[in-house]
């Protein structure tokens, strides 16, 4: 019943904000009964359409053409969407200001002109020859129609705002938008970070890891994405790669040709996966299997000791525990030897009390995208310790990736993809 409510109060909002966005950009700006108006109101109607379809041809197991046909502009809209309301938003009190400079001017333009000079008398009819055929006057043109009332000049200007308004809006949410997606389909930049550690040895001075989160291949993100990855971290010659979650968004059947450049990973100390929870949405055991067959090494709540002079563990996630699996941290640290520095992969910030509890020295995880689409990030805050970057808990460390791929619209604002080579510092060193 809960669930039910909820969904009508989202589809009640969501066609709330539609209709603002009919009215301010398509109502409000065109002639009744015109095409323009017929062609925006149809748009408004099919977008919102296509964008339910792309958030749910995946799961509803549509065939993987029709979920990129459907995503492109589905999932743009959704993000177009957002910029547009606050854009327009934003217009509101723009509106009211210029409606009064625009009626301040014709008043004072008024006020300025000269006496208004005698009419000019009418100009003769010809008397027509004998047979030829008498014409009619011509009307006069028609002035342009009030609306509600309104004098003609009233109803220009309220046009005028209203077409200046919204076509800025739409131009700064179509730009933002623009360069959000470029932002994204140019492939995550390269960060660096240096992480002290006071159990790591003097030997592992200088070790790194390539941290790699939130890849989300899928309908609009394939191979190329994955290479373009694949190229920005061996690049940067890591010692270990560590691939935290959130690698696809579909089934193995559908993305395994995509994740095929992941084999091409190259580290000295070889590369490692941990399932997020889009996973779990995917057919995570199947994923599992394909990852170890490109050559990553899964860690499912197990840890190994890196020759370097430091554990390596890895936990499922959180949203393991619908299928019985999860995170399990006594399985993967309870026996360890706490002298030695301990490096945890885990998908989802949240579990980092755990981590605390169980000494661990840093947590590598993803899962929050940085917010991704700015506001994002204040709601990103709500339901994680740390949104991005890193931070100390205790005495243990948390590093978040924003990540490298997209979810659903992609597009990033305020929060660039990016992969990071954590560097361990030893304070022996």
């Amino acid at each position: 019943m809960i669930a039910f409510l909820l969904l009508v109060v989202v589809l009640a909002l969501l066609g709330a904000v539609h209709w603002y966005v009919w009215r301010r950009l398509v109502r409000d700006v065109t002639v009744p009964g015109g095409r323009a108006r017929r062609v925006g109101t149809v748009l408004v109607v099919v977008l919102p359409l296509l964008s339910v379809a792309a958030l749910t041809s995946g799961r509803a197991g549509a065939p993987f053409l029709v979920q990129q046909v459907v995503a492109w502009p589905g999932f743009l809209w959704l993000a177009l969407l957002l910029y547009v309301v606050l854009a327009l938003v934003v217009g509101e009190a723009v509106r009211p200001v210029l409606h009064r400079v625009l009626v301040r001017r014709a008043a004072a333009a008024a006020a300025a002109a000269p006496a208004a000079a005698p009419a000019p008398a009418p100009a003769p009819v010809p008397v027509p020859e004998r047979g030829e055929p008498v014409e009619a006057p011509q009307e006069a043109e028609a002035a342009p129609s009030a609306v509600a009332g309104a004098p003609a000049s009233e109803v220009s200007r309220r046009l005028f705002v209203a077409r200046v308004v919204g076509g800025a809006a739409a131009a700064v949410a179509a730009g933002t938008v623009a360069n959000g997606a470029y932002g994204v389909l140019s492939g995550p930049r390269v960060k660096r970070v240096t992480v002290p550690l006071a159990k790591l040895p003097r030997a592992a001075h200088g070790y790194r890891i390539a941290v790699v989160s939130d890849i989300h291949l899928g309908p609009i993100l394939g191979r190329a994405h994955s290479q373009r990855i694949v190229d920005a971290i061996n690049a940067t010659q890591p010692d270990l790669i560590a691939v935290v979650g959130d690698l696809v968004d579909g089934t193995v059947e559908n993305l395994g040709s995509a994740a095929e450049p992941l084999a091409r990973l190259r580290a000295r100390h070889g590369s490692f996966f941990v399932t997020g929870n889009h996973e779990y949405f995917s057919g995570a055991d199947a994923w599992v299997d394909h990852v170890r067959d490109l050559g990553m090494r899964p860690l499912r709540n197990e840890r190994l000791e890196i020759p370097a002079g430091f554990d390596l563990a890895g936990v499922d996630d959180v949203a393991g525990e619908s299928e019985g699996q999860g995170p399990d941290f006594g399985r993967a640290l309870g026996d360890r030897d706490r002298s030695r520095a301990a490096v945890l992969l885990a998908h989802q910030p949240i579990v980092i009390d755990d981590a605390v509890a169980h000494g661990v020295d840093l947590q590598l995880s993803g899962h929050t995208h940085g917010g991704q689409l700015w506001p994002g990030n204040f709601l990103a805050e709500l339901a994680n310790p740390t949104v991005a970057g890193l931070e100390r808990y205790g005495d243990t460390q948390l590093y978040v990736s924003r990540g490298a791929g997209a979810w659903g619209p992609p597009v990033r604002v305020g929060a660039p993809s990016d992969i990071t080579i954590v560097q361990l510092a030893s304070k022996q060193a």
